[in-house]
């Protein structure tokens, strides 16, 4: 289903893609980040709040590091501003960055066993499906992401995985 260069060029696409974001919230005023805008997660910085929070909890199930107190429904809160997600970001960019490139093929067969805080429950699903799930889900959100900034006249990046530095 997937192997480890997939696992590779995600995480490096997650990365580059959040490092556009960084250097374009830094120039926005928090009043505009948290304004809601009617988005499943309501403002810009919920939505990118929600994306930390769920790649904080995948990852914590995947490397087996830390992974965070804070409830589903207080993600989009998970930082106050701009400057402090965009730190939290670059770390768990690293972070997702170095389990990628340890990932071995291995690492992605057979089944990931977790509680699941959400659904309130044991859950079992195959890895391949839970990693493809992160990345999907990160590409879901920046989408709306992308959506709102347009919509305030501005201009993200480009999203095209060919136009990534260093594609292959």
């Amino acid at each position: 289903m997937i192997n480890p260069e997939y696992c590779q060029m995600m995480a490096r696409y997650n990365a580059w893609q959040n490092a556009g974001l960084r250097d374009m919230l830094r120039d926005i005023p928090t009043a505009e980040l948290t304004k809601d805008r009617g988005a499943f997660f309501g403002s810009i910085l919920g939505t990118l709040n929600h994306l930390l929070w769920a790649d904080t909890v995948w990852m914590s199930r995947l490397d087996g590091g830390p992974g965070t107190d804070v409830a589903m429904k207080d993600g989009p809160f998970m930082t106050p501003t701009a400057a402090v997600w965009s730190g939290d970001r670059f770390r768990m960019d690293g972070r997702i960055n170095l389990w990628a490139k340890q990932v071995k093929a291995l690492d992605l067969v057979g089944d990931l066993t977790w509680y699941s805080g959400v659904m309130q429950r044991q859950m079992a699903k195959p890895k391949a499906m839970c990693i493809m799930q992160i990345f999907n889900h990160q590409t879901h959100h920046r989408g709306q992401v992308h959506a709102m900034l347009t919509q305030m006249g501005l201009k993200p990046q480009d999203t095209d995985i060919p136009f990534m530095p260093d594609a292959v």
